[in-house]
């Protein structure tokens, strides 16, 4: 494409061919550039077993290409026909508690059948074969939102399969007894034909066995977009092939995205705005800096947001005026290459009719509407940032496989909570004005001054040596509390805790110190200067080997003993927190760690302003985004211009509250 991508899911097989010319003409007035098209088509497409029905689907083509609106072509793959699984009821999805689910929603799907596989393949095939060289075809989608809602499935097709899967991990049957610890609760095998999936058991299954279980999951759905994606790439060759991801911790969470990421022509990424969060723009922002970064620093797409309120949530909270374009904006300033929303006109039946829209059930008259068309034109205005990147300042360590570990039954405390650490650690880079790059543990963090790791229970030996090696050339760490613990079968790295990063951190844990519901924990700088912090659900017995205490504990069971240290290891430092400590006592240490690294405070940004660049061959792009409901004045060291006002700015820009200004200026 030679614009951003504007545009939404249509949906035209829900309204009589009468309105199709009415959209067409609407998405011309909006600037529509792109739609994603036959996500949820398959009974439409193919009414019976190997009759295909693609008339319609080359009309409503035929209409958007001659309007000059690309398509965004997707296999249906995630809706079977009600005949598909009336001839194939095995297909259906069995749950861990061993209730098969019926027909009737969406993404009911076993990924290990067979008869699936082969249905999938022949639709993709068929796709493929007649819309291959279509000019208005610019992008294929291979089935929705894989993962959601269900992705893990329990049945004896799928025991099969995940002891195939098995055989290729763990190679023999020594080697896996070795990996679950099955010596334990004498659960060892001697035929692979003894292991079933993780089903319901009288107590907890095997941590080790689960922990496989949810990377088999994941692959086996892997294994079904790449043969989609194969057929595409033959029969369509240079279009490039995508599924739509959720990458955020609040969305998706059975799905490695660091592998998926791999294995997609381009990343694309649907998020939605947890509309009753306080501060919910920093959900937002922690998201799409979570799908550049899996995109490998490479632009992306948003390919799913909603207009306004969002009928799945628990309240459906619409928009207040300016943040349809405020969070589309969002997604651009981090690297998106435009914004796609769910969907082009509001559904009158079905499950998601109360799903807002880019046309809603009010029409044209509407708030919504006029947003839509503004929004269209100021993406249109920001077409000269094509293919550029998104700077970032620091570094966060996240890993899927270590999340999914974390939350097994009966660990310390079940008040652990990764997701809420990685949140909370994002939060306080946030109020810093620091851009982030999500990177995975054993992944390159050269360049970055400051990595910060806020949950990593599963740590890996390669990933403590990593991150050694990161902080000897000069980087400087934060980790939190009750990471470094297991290895890659969650067994307890040998020797005390914490296991794979005691080098790196300087210390050892003697005892894990979990604290009772409402407890809280004070702890002092040891130098008698600064803050006096608070922490709760977690505090740890640490005995120092090399690092130095810098707040220590002045109650609870730890009393007495390091609460955070610094640990000087080559020519960088490595600090660690062994306490919850919330969002603004956080930012006590983070500081620390931010002289360590170099960073400066940005004292002159209003809270709630972004500033986030993007860097591309010709100019750099600064994105200012103001949250507030007051205006915001940014001191600029360039001028330039702005791109959605076309005004000249030198000096200092203001930025209208509730807007977003975009200033282009020369690389420097």
């Amino acid at each position: 494409m030679d614009r951003l991508a504007f545009g939404g899911d249509y949906n035209p097989e829900q309204w009589p061919e009468e309105v199709w010319d009415e959209d067409v003409a609407l998405m011309r007035e909006a600037g529509v550039t792109l739609v994603s098209l036959g996500i949820f088509s398959w009974a439409r497409l193919e009414p019976a077993p190997g009759e295909y029905d693609f008339d319609w689907l080359d009309r409503i083509i035929g209409k958007l290409h001659d309007a000059g609106i690309g398509v965004d072509l997707a296999t249906p793959t995630v809706v079977p026909p009600a005949w598909f699984y009336r001839a194939h009821p095995e297909a259906l999805p069995v749950s861990r508690e061993g209730v098969r689910w019926a027909f009737g929603s969406r993404g009911a799907i076993c990924h290990s059948s067979p008869a699936y596989q082969e249905a999938a393949a022949r639709v993709a095939t068929a796709l493929g074969e007649r819309y291959g060289h279509h000019p208005a075809v610019r992008m294929w989608h291979v089935h929705n939102e894989y993962g959601v809602p269900v992705l893990e499935c329990y049945c004896d097709t799928s025991a099969a399969d995940f002891r195939r899967w098995l055989r290729e991990r763990h190679t023999d049957l020594d080697a896996l007894n070795a990996a679950w610890g099955t010596a334990f609760w004498g659960q060892s095998y001697g035929d692979w034909e003894e292991i079933q999936p993780p089903r319901l058991t009288p107590t907890v299954a095997n941590p080790a066995m689960r922990l496989d279980f949810a990377r088999f999951a994941s692959d086996s759905a892997l294994a079904n977009f790449v043969r989609e994606r194969d057929i595409l790439h033959e029969l369509s060759p240079g279009v490039p092939v995508t599924t739509n991801f959720m990458v955020s911790p609040t969305q998706c969470d059975t799905i490695d995205y660091w592998k998926w990421g791999r294995e997609v022509d381009i990343v694309t990424n649907d998020h939605y705005l947890v509309a009753e969060e306080d501060r919910n723009h920093i959900n937002l922002a922690m998201a799409a800096d979570l799908t550049r970064s899996v995109a490998g620093g490479r632009p992306w797409l948003l390919l799913e947001h909603s207009t306004s309120g969002v009928n799945w949530q628990t309240r459906g909270i619409a928009k207040r005026p300016g943040e349809m374009a405020r969070n589309s904006l969002g997604h651009v300033a981090r690297g998106s290459e435009g914004a796609m929303f769910f969907q082009w006109r509001a559904s009158r039946f079905g499950a998601e009719k109360f799903h807002s829209a880019m046309v809603p059930h009010a029409g044209t008259d509407s708030r919504i509407w006029r947003e839509v068309v503004q929004l269209g034109a100021d993406i249109d205005a920001l077409t000269p940032l094509r293919g550029s990147r998104t700077v970032a300042d620091v570094a966060m360590v996240w890993d899927w496989e270590s999340w999914w570990a974390q939350r097994l039954e009966w660990r310390p405390s079940q008040d652990l909570d990764t997701r809420e650490r990685a949140e909370s650690a994002y939060a306080a880079l946030y109020d810093r004005h620091l851009t982030v790059d999500f990177v995975h543990p054993e992944g390159d963090l050269t360049g970055r001054p400051l990595a910060v790791v806020p949950a990593l229970y599963l740590a890996t030996a390669a990933a403590g040596e990593n991150l050694r090696h990161y902080v000897e050339d000069g980087g400087t760490l934060l980790v939190s509390y009750f990471s470094g613990i297991v290895d890659a079968h969650d067994a307890v790295h040998p020797g005390p805790h914490p296991g794979a990063l005691r080098d790196v951190l300087g210390l050892t844990v003697e005892e894990f110190q979990p604290l009772r519901a409402g407890e809280r924990v004070s702890l002092a700088r040891t130098d008698g200067a600064g803050p006096v912090l608070t922490g709760d659900v977690w505090a740890e017995t640490l005995t120092t080997r090399g690092a130095e205490p810098v707040w220590h504990y002045t109650e609870g069971p730890a009393a007495g003993g390091p609460a955070v240290t610094r640990h000087a290891l080559g020519a960088g430092t490595a600090w660690y927190v062994s306490s919850r400590l919330g969002r603004d006592d956080l930012d006590h240490v983070l500081a620390a760690a931010c002289a360590d690294a170099g960073i400066a405070p940005r004292d002159d940004l209003p809270r709630d302003v972004e500033l986030v660049r993007r860097r591309g061959e010709d100019g750099d792009y600064l994105f200012a985004i103001n949250h507030t409901a007051t205006e915001a004045k940014v001191d600029l060291a360039a001028h330039g211009t702005e791109l959605l006002t076309g005004e000249h700015v030198a000096g200092r820009l203001v930025v209208p509250a509730g807007s977003v200004r975009v200033v282009r200026h020369p690389t420097r």
